[in-house]
């Protein structure tokens, strides 16, 4: 069966202008990957070098009733934010998004206590990542449009070492540079959601999320496949599953994916995400060591999309449902069929 080192929690995934490759189960206390020594061939300036880096932070908060997917990107030459909201009893959905190109909010390099907002016209948010008082924030407040109601959202999560063991990752893309990721699946200690004059409250024993962070030299052309639900096994034990297939190397040493089963870890091994009649078809998930077994049939297509000179962005996030298996580190088989979740196919040029 698949194993892999966990390491002993440190401050940095960078020692001595050296980048740092592997597993943890506790977060950096920072995270700023301008401290790397000589990410490049070339001796870029500074300012030269923090523009090749991406940085994003997503929120997902789910139910029997409702399903809310946050992403908020910071790629230096624009900043993005996008929200989908899917009301799984009805099939209505909305996918919101602000686009602000050049400067502005800046993700944090610390999760310990802070906080990042952004006041935009008809669109704000704010997020207070809090990990020594074992909760991350999410706030959102969105003006009604012509075609789309209005949306505000108040999401807290249960971030405790102690329920739940997160996952932290440096994973090499090239000789110097690095991505870093942070996950953790954890209850939605409480949360409101007001859509469309509709009142939803998420409760901690019935609503779970995801919280990621990541930061990274992902390449000029990057192209990464993201699968992810949260379920419950009989005797209510909560899981879910976050799995990505990109462009990092060593994957077997050490990757982002990993399954949770009432807060437990299980790091799991390096997988081949296909999609024999495009990302609308069915998606295969599989790995080579027996421990994920998955297809995953989209329901809802969401796409997003943009073109300028320098950039484009093509993204497709099709809400669906997995069928299969996943094995834990101890052996136990979580049997899935017809559970919710959302795949997520981003290539992005900037």
């Amino acid at each position: 069966m698949y194993t892999r080192e966990i390491q002993a929690p440190r401050a940095s995934p960078i020692e001595d202008g050296n980048p740092l490759i592997g597993t943890w189960d506790r977060a950096f206390d920072k995270v700023d990957l301008l401290e790397i020594r000589k990410p490049f061939s070339l001796p870029l300036p500074r300012w030269a070098i923090n523009t090749r880096i991406k940085e994003w932070q997503s929120f997902s908060a789910r139910n029997d009733n409702i399903m809310l997917e946050a992403l908020f990107c910071d790629l230096k030459l624009y900043r993005m934010a996008q929200v989908l909201v899917y009301d799984t009893q009805s099939g209505e959905k909305h996918l919101y998004r602000k686009i602000k190109p050049g400067t502005g909010w800046t993700l944090s390099q610390s999760l310990a206590n802070t906080s990042i907002d952004s006041h935009s016209y008809n669109f704000y948010f704010r997020i207070h990542s809090w990990l020594e008082a074992n909760t991350v924030i999410l706030d959102i407040n969105i003006a009604a449009s012509r075609r789309k109601p209005s949306l505000t959202a108040h999401l807290a999560y249960n971030v405790n070492n102690q329920n739940t063991t997160p996952l932290a990752v440096s994973l090499g893309i090239a000789e110097r540079r690095t991505m870093y990721a942070y996950k953790t699946f954890s209850p939605v200690q409480h949360g409101d959601i007001v859509w469309g004059g509709r009142h939803i409250s998420l409760k901690q024993e019935n609503s779970s999320g995801f919280f990621c962070d990541y930061k990274g030299f992902f390449p000029y052309r990057m192209q990464a496949v993201i699968c992810s639900a949260i379920g419950y096994k009989k005797g209510s034990k909560r899981f879910g599953f976050h799995i990505a297939e990109n462009q990092t190397k060593e994957q077997n040493r050490n990757n982002e994916n990993a399954l949770w089963v009432d807060g437990k870890l299980t790091p799991l091994p390096p997988v081949r995400i296909t999609m024999p009649n495009g990302p609308d078809g069915v998606w295969v998930i599989q790995d080579v060591e027996g421990m994920i077994d998955l297809t995953f049939t989209p329901k809802e297509l969401n796409r997003s999309g943009m073109q300028l000179v320098f950039t484009n962005a093509d993204y497709n996030a099709p809400i669906g449902y997995y069928n299969g298996m996943l094995l834990t580190s101890e052996g136990e088989q979580i049997e899935i069929k017809n559970l919710l979740g959302i795949g997520e196919k981003l290539v992005l040029r900037v």
